[in-house]
């Protein structure tokens, strides 16, 4: 039976993400909406496959970069590799702190806990939305002086214009210091038939959850301020591929997401 303060009478991305993944902390509910969508369009575990790898690529880059500060926002439902131990395995005294709103991630926020002896982890409960609260909660594990890098990946399509996407972009981004960057994938229409699309948004929408898959110039706005890394804006699976390995079945697929990473200076 599920714990009192989790609603298990309509989806919720973090448990769909994990189903999609092949996990097992997913309810019924959850299940239901994922095989009505999966068997609309196959290729939706092999996209969201294809987004973690892009998380850990860009993880990577970021450490490379001598990033040794993470705030990971829409974290999802743990799968080792989580972005922590991508991080800690090329700088082991790396910060990071995870941030959902599912009580489910919370319930498993030990197994994101478990980090090395030289780093520190911290695991913030909140909604997206709720700034103040995410970076006032954070500071207590990350130093807001130094740099940091923000990760915001299959996040910000669950968040339409109405309900302060860009604005929360901003918030974040504006207590950051220079040489912080913010990484960003974000599902999008562009690849998509325009009735396929449709179809999706509207399975999403008969189940109480937004999905607002953003053309490019909307998705770019997102990093107004701030300056791009190469190579740019690209489909995830086009993003420094060197830095990952090939995610199975990925070759007769597309990612159906924008990605960036950017740097503030």
């Amino acid at each position: 039976m599920a714990p009192a303060d989790i609603d298990t009478s309509k989806p919720h991305p973090a448990r769909l993400y994990d189903w999609y993944l092949g996990g097992k902390d997913n309810y019924p509910v959850d299940e239901e909406l994922g095989r009505r969508l999966t068997a609309y369009a196959p290729v939706i575990p092999v996209m969201a496959r294809m987004n973690r790898a892009f998380t850990h690529r860009a993880t990577r880059w970021l450490a490379e970069q001598g990033i040794r500060q993470f705030l990971d926002i829409g974290t999802g439902i743990p799968t080792e590799p989580n972005l922590h131990q991508v991080a800690q395995t090329i700088a082991p005294d790396a910060r990071v702190v995870y941030c959902d709103n599912d009580p489910v991630v919370l319930s498993h926020a030990q197994a994101l806990l478990n980090g090395t002896p030289e780093g520190a982890l911290g695991y913030v409960q909140a909604d997206a939305r709720e700034t103040d609260r995410i970076l006032a909660e954070a500071a207590e594990v990350l130093d807001f002086d130094r740099p940091i890098g923000l990760s915001l990946n299959a996040l910000l399509h669950f968040l339409s214009d109405e309900m302060g996407a860009y604005a929360v972009v901003e918030r974040l981004t504006a207590a950051l210091v220079p040489g912080s960057h913010l990484v960003i994938s974000h599902l999008t229409p562009d690849f998509h038939p325009e009735e396929a699309s449709r179809k999706v948004r509207d399975m999403y929408k008969a189940n109480g959850l937004t999905l607002d898959m953003r053309d490019r110039d909307r998705f770019a706005r997102f990093f107004e301020g701030l300056d791009l890394v190469d190579p740019g804006i690209l489909a995830a699976e086009e993003w420094h591929p060197e830095l990952g390995e090939p995610v199975a079945g990925q070759e007769n697929a597309h990612s159906g997401e924008y990605v960036g990473v950017a740097r503030k200076a």
